[in-house]
């Protein structure tokens, strides 16, 4: 596994396995986001097999699969209600873990400072400096 902290309550990963969840559930993670939808890639374990494990082990599991460069306002809606609801830590999951991280910087912008988000995604690997100038453009 890849975990990839962007605050003391939420790191991303690209995808896990249902054996991954044993060792998430060891390290202390309370609940798992998937931001990947089922089928997207060949191969890729589906979401309910995650589940049933991740259930098995006490996680809070949340499925909110956004497609791959088409977020749509629904969907940062319910990113930020799981983020909100779920008990942390919590692990959320794509491909690469883009997505999440994207997605996070979506709905901490305006709460977080730009600052903070840049050094937390940037330390995670992900550079969201282009989406932090399009949020601002947006804003205007």
């Amino acid at each position: 596994m890849d975990l990839r902290t962007l605050s003391p309550s939420y790191s991303v990963s690209p995808q896990i396995t249902p054996e991954d969840i044993h060792e998430l559930a060891g390290a202390g993670f309370k609940s798992v986001m998937c931001n990947r939808p089922d089928g997207e890639e060949l191969g890729q374990p589906d979401f309910a097999s995650i589940e049933a494990v991740a259930k098995a082990e006490g996680l809070e599991v949340r499925w909110v699969p956004i497609i791959s460069g088409s977020v749509h306002q629904s969907d940062l809606d319910a990113f930020r209600t799981a983020l909100e609801e779920m008990p942390r830590p919590m692990l959320a999951y794509c491909r690469s873990g883009t997505r999440c991280a994207m997605l996070w910087t979506i709905t901490q912008y305006g709460t977080l400072p730009d600052a903070d988000i840049l050094s937390a995604t940037q330390a995670a690997g992900y550079d969201m400096s282009g989406l932090l100038h399009q949020l601002h453009q947006h804003r205007g």
